[in-house]
């Protein structure tokens, strides 16, 4: 009989001063390394079906793991459509460099992918104890209110947004309630865009894809492959998954994709 898995330990860090000052939520559990770092998608939060996954697949192999919700976002206090790309990066940041220690795989769903990317950029500038090892990326979402929300809009949500400053977006997932678009975060999401140019990491990349994804279309990770350097980026298109991949087989393979990195 196995023993039980004892659960990752739940800390909240202060991020941020002032009005915009927020508590982030954080789940970690100590192990070897590579570390893996769980960055999640827009309107996600830490306790999603793969997040809980790369934790468990974590504490079963003695892996060091981070996962914690964006501002806005499940157990993190502040209010979702005050949230920006910046500001969760901010986050992002702050989590890592409190947490992490070691090489590192940043491992990104939908908008957590854009986020493994800023926040990569950001180790590479920075002298931190903690360094990158590789980026695991699903369904990745750079630019994507730039390039999948703004680009598309109809020229009625536009001028809604321009001029209440926000539009009330429909949801197919969770609830179903629908969550405001805001100016700001369109607007605040031009300072961050990636696909204009070359994107040089210098670590491994492996990509999951489904095609039939109805929000994040398979031929943006395709644009965003060609911005990467050929030399060690895996591309992995999967005929029938959705923006999801939260399959059992989805699962397995983000969980290859994280072991072959290291």
């Amino acid at each position: 009989m196995t023993a039980a898995i004892p659960d990752a330990v739940l800390d909240f860090i202060d991020v941020g001063e002032g009005p915009s000052a927020r508590r982030i939520a954080v789940r970690h559990r100590a192990g070897k390394g590579p570390g893996l770092v769980w960055l999640g998608g827009f309107k996600s939060d830490m306790q999603g079906g793969k997040a809980v996954a790369l934790d468990c697949w974590a504490a079963e192999h003695g892996r060091a793991v981070v996962r914690f919700d964006y501002s806005g976002h499940g157990e993190s206090s502040g209010e979702f459509a005050d949230g920006t790309i910046g500001g969760w990066l901010e986050d992002s940041v702050a989590v890592f460099e409190r947490f992490c220690t070691g090489p590192q795989i940043l491992i990104g769903s939908s908008m957590g992918g854009w986020m493994a990317l800023l926040l990569a950029r950001e180790i590479k500038k920075r002298a931190w104890k903690a360094s990158l090892a590789g980026l695991v990326l699903i369904a990745p979402a750079p630019d994507f209110t730039e390039e999948l929300m703004w680009k598309n809009f109809s020229p009625e949500v536009k001028k809604e947004i321009e001029t209440k400053g926000f539009w009330l977006r429909p949801s197919e997932y969770g609830d179903g309630t629908p969550y405001p678009i805001t100016r700001r975060l369109i607007e605040e999401g031009r300072n961050h865009l990636v696909l204009g140019s070359a994107i040089d990491l210098g670590c491994p990349v492996r990509i999951l894809q489904g095609a039939q994804d109805p929000d994040v279309p398979w031929q943006h990770a395709f644009a965003l492959t060609h911005r990467l350097p050929a030399d060690d980026v895996v591309l992995t298109m999967i005929q029938d998954g959705d923006h999801r991949l939260s399959r059992p087989q989805d699962i397995a393979r983000i969980l290859a994709a994280v072991a072959e990195i290291g």
